[in-house]
């Protein structure tokens, strides 16, 4: 037999493997240089540090103070309503610590350093979005999730099936806010508007604080289905306690998908008609 000479192609698996290797040893670099400027001002990073801390806290407190005076919030008790709120500050703080190049995107844009990342052989989109984590965010996310272990265990209903739900739907939230993100890019291609819009889809999830059972019709269906903050924010949760009926799972699979899809989309029809910050 005559064996096949070996023309150099790599198989797909090693080639990925390769590329992911690539990419997460990049993010690290532009993590670190990122956290160089951030903490070049030891006292303004702790001002920032100290400000995450007492805002979760304060709300934590007004939780506390408004179910000691209440038995239930729209039949969820105290245990319950905690949960959610730190399911919600966990799907918050993970695309803020990932993100955090987003709310700088606009002034690379006008300055034209946008014009510098087309030509270099990483994708542009990876460095647009992971530009500069920020990691002044994971000191609060890890009291988070270790907090979510805590009020989780008192919680009743949990089964292997429902945890691995939750996890699921929890990274299908994660791809829902980085579509969003994405899309906030795009408007920074077309029209240079960034904070404005950043902004706007931060005010929208922060109506997921609470189940968004507590809006009346229609607005729990338009931030259910239309504003995706309910599939998001509350849906994995009552998923956790069992409350809920594998349509809504398809469902929330299913929005993710599309949005994740479209704003890839958008991006690259953002990209085919970017004209350089000199045109």
């Amino acid at each position: 037999m005559v064996q096949k000479e070996n023309d150099g192609v790599k198989p797909p698996f090693l080639t990925f493997v390769k590329d992911l290797m690539k990419y997460i040893n990049l993010w690290w670099i532009l993590t670190l240089n990122a956290a160089q400027i951030t903490i070049a001002s030891r006292f303004g990073a702790l001002i920032f540090l100290l400000g995450k801390f007492l805002r979760f806290g304060f709300f934590f407190f007004f939780l506390s103070v408004l179910l000691s005076r209440a038995n239930n919030l729209a039949g969820y008790n105290a245990t319950q309503v905690f949960f959610f709120y730190l399911s919600f500050n966990l799907i918050d703080s993970i695309p803020q610590l990932l993100f955090r190049e987003v709310y700088r995107f606009r002034q690379q844009v006008l300055s034209g350093s946008f014009d510098y990342y087309l030509v270099k052989p990483i994708s542009v989109l990876f460095r647009s979005l992971f530009g500069g984590s920020d990691l002044l965010d994971i000191p609060l996310t890890i009291i988070i999730i270790v907090l979510l272990f805590i009020v989780g265990a008192h919680l009743h209903g949990i089964t292997l099936l429902t945890v691995f739900a939750y996890i699921c739907l929890l990274i299908n939230a994660i791809f829902i806010a980085t579509a969003f993100h994405i899309g906030v890019l795009c408007l920074g291609v077309l029209t240079t508007e960034v904070d404005n819009a950043i902004m706007l889809y931060r005010d929208f999830t922060q109506m997921g604080r609470f189940p968004i059972d507590i809006y009346k019709e229609p607005l729990r269906g338009v931030l259910t289905f239309i504003i995706p903050v309910g599939i998001m924010m509350t849906v994995p949760p009552k998923v956790l306690m069992g409350i809920f009926t594998w349509n809504i799972v398809a469902i929330s699979f299913t929005i993710g998908i599309i949005l994740f899809l479209f704003s890839v989309f958008l991006w690259k029809y953002a990209l085919r008609t970017y004209a350089s910050a000199s045109s």
